[in-house]
């Protein structure tokens, strides 16, 4: 018998045995068989690299809600400080300063740092805009901060409560 093509039709006097045709089928599924092993074993290293950034994420950001608790009472710390009278000892201003500095370093070896509002551009997505006032900066500035915002490894924790220029209020007068 002369040897044909792989693709070449078969006359009807050449059919293939059922050897070859169990053959046939058996390489078609090893073929599948080896193709679903390919899918499966790339789904798996992708579940792989999925689950160690999530855990690198979790190590990362996992301090990010007590940081959100320990920035109250930061912010209670400074209010203290700053409403101390002149007349109590200078020793628990001093303490009460100490410990508010102790708590912005663990916040900075956490990677917490505040987010700097005043004189800045208002950017929403690091601002929440809280009132409006005529001022000489150019509109759209910070002219003051009610309440400080902080981010964790560059995610917003929460945003500055600011207060935003609108201008330079005009005091022309028109001539009528």
């Amino acid at each position: 018998m002369s040897e044909l093509p792989p693709n070449a039709p078969l006359s009807s006097s050449e059919q293939p045995s059922p050897e070859t045709q169990q053959s046939t089928q058996w390489q078609e599924q090893l073929k599948n068989e080896q193709q679903k092993y390919v899918y499966l074993y790339a789904e798996f290293e992708n579940y792989k690299k999925r689950v160690a950034r999530e855990r690198a994420d979790l190590v990362k950001f996992g301090f990010e809600n007590a940081a959100r608790d320990l920035i109250q009472v930061a912010d209670n710390l400074q209010r203290a400080i700053e409403h101390i009278p002149e007349s109590t000892d200078k020793n628990l201003r001093t303490g009460i300063q100490m410990v508010l500095d102790q708590l912005t370093q663990t916040f900075q070896k956490h990677g917490v740092e505040p987010v700097t509002a005043t004189s800045q551009s208002f950017d929403p997505n690091l601002h929440e805009a809280v009132g409006q006032q005529a001022a000489e900066a150019p509109a759209g500035t910070i002219v003051l901060e009610h309440q400080r915002g902080y981010t964790l490894h560059g995610r917003l924790l929460r945003p500055a409560r600011v207060v935003v220029s609108s201008g330079p209020s005009s005091t022309e007068t028109k001539s009528v």
